[in-house]
This record gives C-alpha cells, sequence and structure tokens, in this order.
C-alpha cells in the first residue's frame, strides 16, 4: 500500500504494521489482507459483499481488526460483515473507514455489520470515521450496526467521527436479552456545511438488562447534527439516553431522546443538553498564556474525550 493508504488505516485503526490477531483489511471495495488465528475464523460471504467473523466459545483476550480504506474518488462501497462470537468470550473488535478524495466525484462507504453475541461474552467494538482529501467530491459514510445481545452479555461500543465527512447517517439497533448490558459510547465533531444524523434504537427485552446511550458531539460553522435516540424498557430494566453537544458559528443541533416504559419494573432516564462554550472558560485559558482560538480548541478536545 502507498502512503495515503498507511495513513488513513494509521488514522483509523491505529495500524502501523500488520495486526495482532486476527484481521481483514479492505481497501477501495476489495480484500487487501486477511487473516484468521486458532479462535477467531475470517470468511468471505457466500455472495461476495463482506466477511463473516467466527469466534470460537471461551476465547479470550483477542483481537480483531477490519478496517476500510477509500482513496479512489467516485467509489460507492457497501459491505455486509456478520460477527458470531460464541459463548463466554471476551475480545476486542476494532473496525472504521477512511476516505482520502482528491477527485470531484462523491465518494461512499456503508458498513451494514451485525453483531450476534453468545451468552456471558464480554465484546469492546471500536469504530472510527474519517475524511480528507483536496478535491471537491464528498465523503459519505452510512455505517448501520445492529446488536443481539443473549443472555449475560456486554457490549461496549466506541464510535467515533474524527473529521472531513460531509454526510452521514449512523443508524444503530439492538436487542438485549436477561442480564445483558449495552454501553454506547458516541463522539461527532462536524464543520462546514456537514451533516451528521444519528438514530439509536434499543430494545430492553430481558429480565436486569441495561442500556446506556451516551453522545457528545460539537457543531462548527454551518453544519448541522441531528440525535434520535429510543429505548424502549420492555422488562424490569434500566436505560439511560444522554446527548450533550457544544454548538458554535451557525451551526445546529436537534437531539430527540425517547423512552418508553413498557414494564411496571423499567427504569428509564433521558438528558440532553445543547450549548455554546462559556465565556469564563476561555478567558481562563487565555490568562494561561493561550490564544482565544488555542483557548477554543482545547476545551472542544477536553469535551469530546
Amino acid at each position: 500500500m502507498d502512503n495515503t493508504k498507511k495513513s488513513l488505516l494509521n488514522t483509523v485503526a491505529d495500524i502501523n504494521e500488520k495486526p495482532e490477531g486476527a484481521y481483514n483489511i479492505r481497501v477501495n471495495g476489495k480484500s487487501e489482507g486477511r487473516a484468521s488465528t486458532k479462535n477467531i475464523r475470517i470468511e468471505s460471504r457466500d455472495d461476495g459483499k463482506g466477511i463473516n467473523i467466527f469466534v470460537a466459545p471461551g476465547t479470550k483476550n483477542e483481537f480483531a481488526h477490519i478496517p476500510v480504506v477509500i482513496d479512489n474518488s467516485g467509489l460507492i462501497d457497501e459491505v455486509y460483515n456478520d460477527f458470531y462470537i460464541g459463548e463466554n468470550c471476551d475480545i476486542q473488535i476494532v473496525a472504521g473507514c477512511g476516505i482520502h478524495n482528491d477527485g470531484e466525484h462523491l465518494t461512499q462507504h456503508d458498513g451494514i455489520h451485525t453483531f450476534h453475541i453468545g451468552e456471558n461474552s464480554k465484546v469492546k467494538y471500536i469504530e472510527k470515521h474519517y475524511g480528507e482529501g483536496g478535491g471537491s467530491g464528498e465523503n459519505i459514510l452510512n455505517p448501520i450496526t445492529i446488536l443481539h445481545l443473549k443472555k449475560g452479555s456486554f457490549l461496549e461500543m466506541e464510535s467515533m467521527q474524527i473529521e472531513g465527512v460531509n454526510s452521514t447517517k449512523r443508524v444503530t439497533q439492538a436487542d438485549i436479552a436477561d442480564d445483558a448490558s449495552l454501553v454506547i459510547k458516541e463522539i461527532i465533531m462536524t464543520s462546514g456545511k456537514q451533516t451528521a444524523i444519528t438514530d439509536f434504537k434499543v430494545d430492553l427485552n430481558g429480565e436486569n438488562s441495561s442500556a446506556t446511550v451516551a453522545s457528545r458531539s460539537v457543531a462548527k460553522d454551518d453544519s448541522k447534527q441531528y440525535f434520535y435516540s429510543e429505548i424502549s424498557g420492555n422488562n424490569a430494566c434500566t436505560g439511560h439516553s444522554e446527548c450533550d453537544a457544544i454548538i458554535m458559528d451557525n451551526a445546529m443541533v436537534k437531539a430527540v431522546p425517547d423512552v418508553t416504559a413498557n414494564h411496571v419494573d423499567a427504569s428509564l432516564i433521558h438528558e440532553a443538553a445543547i450549548g455554546k462554550i462559556a465565556g469564563a472558560q476561555i478567558t481562563k485559558l487565555m490568562t494561561l498564556g493561550l490564544t482565544e482560538e488555542e483557548a477554543e480548541k482545547e476545551i472542544v478536545s477536553g469535551f469530546l474525550r
């Protein structure tokens, strides 16, 4: 791979050399490299439109990397990846997509990921999205994540949109069984005339199931953000939806948290906060020697950590 592709891989998946563990690296719509391990097997789907990842029961402390990079302006890439996690596992999966667009054509990646998480398994899933390039063509990313959590399982999902994405619609759907838990942490930055839509839908079906959905975002310039979160408590469960956003310049942020209790022992909370950077914060940092621009950048960086 050339330096552009290598840089994208490093940005979205922290890959500098051959990844540790199982991996599948997709470049411009095709598999560039793949490796399985004793416990994690990666195979092409029968329809050729993605991969299946099989994790053997009892697998512990292993990694799977499945990043996508695109530097072919005008490419429309759609991929379906299915994850089958056995019982009693503890693994980490790193995905993400980076687009470098120096052309005039729209470039797009739609990744549809479906997780089947076995009983009493623990999964950490990290997904980063990033766009760059000097062309006039747009970078578009539309990730769809479908989560099926079986009894006693746990999934932590970190979803980050770093910069350079003109338009995105991020859809996450989850159904959660008895004693299973889901934690989602989302970070989004938009600028220019970019648009970002987040749409969470979580069904707490199991007894003692739980879900925490937290989004932090910064909207700059003339960008627009829409946050929709729907949590349904269908059993004795707990759910928490939270959206915190900083709005700057001429941006727009809309937050629509929605909780529905369909069981007397469902305990659900939603929160949404949108506001500008407090002038006192900037003034305090400027007294320490920072310029106004540097102070603003430091506040935003700290907020999105």
